[in-house]
């Protein structure tokens, strides 16, 4: 059997926590006794972990926000700054990818031949990845993607929290920027996949308006079993689902209950029910099981 993770950060994960995804994760988590750094000692992912899982597959990231003076969130003083250590995640990748370890798939006939390589032998196929970019800042001007996409980057989603220079993002209010619709088009053209998640809720919908090709929600929940701004409300799922896409449900503990208070809310409180609420509220709106997956953000 083969599992599909809609969204991991593992080149983040690796370099912003200097982190060796080859070890088991009960070794990282000692090695990181001690650190005072939340999050340290709590890893989840790594490859061997994967495998375990039989995650033979996922869309791996690349994601460096750039800051703005109308943005929360905080980020590189430039875009070249975000496109130069996006490329150093992408390097990452490509090393991993020159040992045997990973392999990243770029068209529908590689993943026929991973797919069908897994089924065969599990334990010696190379983990197969999906190149995706949480917030498309290191795509330094939009014809740009053309050379994102040489490199291999396949999914994009246009902006992460805050405002990045093509949309609105979680936790602000607005739609897209005045290149937004320029590198949809770009897009497009190239046949680029775009993730909807973080989108504003007035960005969202400008985006699949304008936007003609593929879509998905990498790692969404759903807003009506968890209010807020970073899961979708029904009409968006549904949206999403009518143009073919899938909605993987994340494992963001603050995401999957409701009245959580950070820095209150034990994550305890949270177990893989609610993971599955989410998953069988997608698949009522369907009115099947196609639309519906997992992007477990674990380690984002």
């Amino acid at each position: 059997m083969l599992l599909v993770d809609a969204h991991l950060d593992l080149s983040m994960n690796a370099l912003n926590w200097d982190r060796n995804l080859d070890l088991d994760v009960y070794t990282i988590r000692e090695n990181e006794a001690g650190m005072d750094q939340k999050g340290r000692a709590r890893g989840t992912t790594t490859y061997p972990e994967m495998r375990k899982g039989q995650v033979g597959l996922s869309l791996a990231t690349v994601i460096a926000r750039t800051a703005r003076p109308n943005s929360p969130a905080v980020g590189a003083a430039c875009q070249e700054i975000s496109y130069a250590k996006a490329q150093g995640q992408l390097a990452y990748y490509k090393v991993l990818e020159s040992q045997g370890k990973v392999r990243m798939i770029v068209d529908a006939d590689e993943l026929d031949r991973h797919l069908s390589a897994w089924e065969e032998d599990p334990e010696s196929t190379p983990l197969g990845f999906i190149l995706s970019m949480e917030g498309a800042d290191p795509i330094v001007w939009p014809d740009q993607v053309e050379s994102w996409w040489e490199d291999g980057l396949r999914v994009v989603g246009l902006s992460h929290y805050g405002v990045s220079a093509y949309a609105h993002g979680t936790g602000t209010t607005g739609g897209l920027t005045d290149l937004g619709p320029p590198l949809l088009r770009a897009m497009d053209a190239v046949g680029m996949i775009l993730d909807l998640t973080h989108l504003a809720d007035k960005a969202f919908w400008e985006a699949i308006e304008i936007f003609q090709g593929p879509v998905l929600a990498s790692h969404n929940n759903c807003r009506v079993l968890v209010s807020g701004d970073r899961q979708f409300n029904d009409d968006q799922l549904r949206a999403i689902i009518e143009r073919g896409g899938v909605i993987g449900a994340a494992l963001d503990a603050w995401m999957l209950y409701p009245g959580w208070v950070k820095g209150e809310t034990p994550n305890t409180v949270v177990g893989l029910d609610a993971v599955a609420d989410h998953i069988d509220h997608v698949c009522q709106l369907a009115g099947n099981t196609y639309h519906a997956g997992i992007g477990s953000d674990l380690d984002g």
